[in-house]
């Protein structure tokens, strides 16, 4: 069940090869926007895990790619749950959705939701599970192109947008085209759950680079463009449009997290042209990118600027050996990736241990967490310090 003190209770149906981002992206920023979420999937209990799929677009393939994610872990039983105890239903897309849709007893689920006329989002191929329940008649619908003439012939009428970033709303219906989409479709279903967010005029700065950790710059970036921030992504040497190829850190029984290649993430702006007077908080993503980035002088003038100046300054997992390298960190209190324990130390900082794992801290300034698990504490403590609010 959901935890009683949230605002809202949502409920997100999962399966095996569900798209990555498509599941943990509104799965966390939910969460840290006060709405509690049960993702559940038939035939498995909470704890367990759905493998979830990368889907890329690729001018060379003319259709998407596809290659192992992360693992997904559920955090409720899909027997156990009733549609009356939550306010709303997200269906993610990838490849779940086609086995899904032929299961009784999740279309008899999603029924349940559109009788009552509870907000309803679902991205990419989920709406299949729509037209296999029988809700789209009549509606206005956009999904990924192929889901198309499924659509069509269930009688919804079919939405066509300009780009992959497309979400089209019908009421309690919200729908997107693919991942791309998730800000316009997060902050749409927010407000169809009756949520209002103020103080979001805010632009933001993301330090990315080569490998880092896939969940941990994409999560807050469009968590946070969801809220309405303007946030801008850069990377030296590498200008707007250009990609940085990222790393998915996975914990899968070894003594260390496993690594798999993960989501191409384009720069949206050139980092010779960053003006750090300009922005009003900064994010640090983890994964292999700070190694290197910590060596950049370049980079450390401009974290130095931001905590020199006392603004927002948010860090995880790995993302800390760049304020170590920075010489930000003396007298501070703040968590890492265990591992990154000694660069925190030696840095100055008293070290705050990660138990759990999810645990993130905010010193000042500055919040910092151990690894993409803490996203909702992570990204929540982000929008105290910058004044940012959802309310139901």
């Amino acid at each position: 069940m959901a935890k009683v003190s949230a605002q809202r209770s949502v409920l997100m149906l999962c399966g095996d090869y569900a798209e990555d981002y498509e599941v943990m992206v509104p799965f966390q920023a939910l969460q840290a926007f006060g709405v509690a979420v049960d993702a559940v999937c038939p035939g498995k209990t909470s704890g367990e895990v759905c493998r979830t799929a990368v889907h890329q677009l690729s001018p060379h393939y003319q259709t998407a790619t596809e290659s192992r994610g992360h693992n997904f872990t559920l955090n409720a039983t899909f027997e156990a749950i009733n549609a009356d105890d939550y306010d709303g239903l997200i269906i993610p897309g990838g490849r779940a959705p086609e086995y899904l849709a032929m299961d009784e007893r999740v279309l008899e689920l999603v029924r349940k939701f559109a009788e009552a006329k509870k907000p309803i989002g679902a991205v990419c191929h989920g709406q299949l599970i729509l037209v296999a329940a029988g809700v789209v008649q009549g509606r206005k619908c956009t999904a990924f192109p192929s889901v198309k003439p499924a659509l069509i012939a269930a009688g919804s009428h079919w939405v066509e947008l300009e780009t992959m970033a497309g979400v089209a709303v019908d009421g309690n219906l919200i729908t997107a085209v693919m991942y791309f989409g998730h800000p316009e479709f997060i902050q749409s279903f927010i407000k169809a759950l009756g949520g209002t967010i103020s103080g979001a005029q805010k632009k933001i700065l993301f330090l990315c680079g080569d490998f880092m950790e896939d969940y941990e710059v994409m999560v807050p970036f469009q968590s946070l463009e969801a809220l309405g921030c303007q946030v801008d992504a850069v990377c030296p040497k590498k200008g707007a449009g250009e990609t940085c190829a990222t790393a998915i850190h996975d914990f899968e029984g070894d003594q260390t997290y496993s690594e798999k290649p993960g989501h191409d993430f384009t720069l949206n702006k050139s980092f010779e042209s960053v003006d750090a007077s300009s922005y009003d908080g900064l994010v640090i993503p983890g994964g292999r990118a700070p190694e290197y980035l910590a060596l950049d002088e370049k980079v450390i003038d401009l974290v130095k600027k931001f905590m020199d100046a006392g603004k927002p300054v948010a860090s995880i997992c790995h993302g800390q050996q760049i304020l170590s390298a920075a010489g930000v960190l003396k007298g501070r209190k703040c968590t890492a990736y265990p591992a990154v324990k000694l660069n925190v130390v030696l840095a100055g900082a008293t070290w705050l241990e990660p138990q759990p794992i999810h645990r993130c801290f905010t010193d000042g300034n500055l919040v910092t967490g151990a690894a993409w698990p803490g996203h909702p504490e992570f990204i929540s403590q982000f929008m105290s310090l910058l004044g940012i609010k959802v309310s139901f």
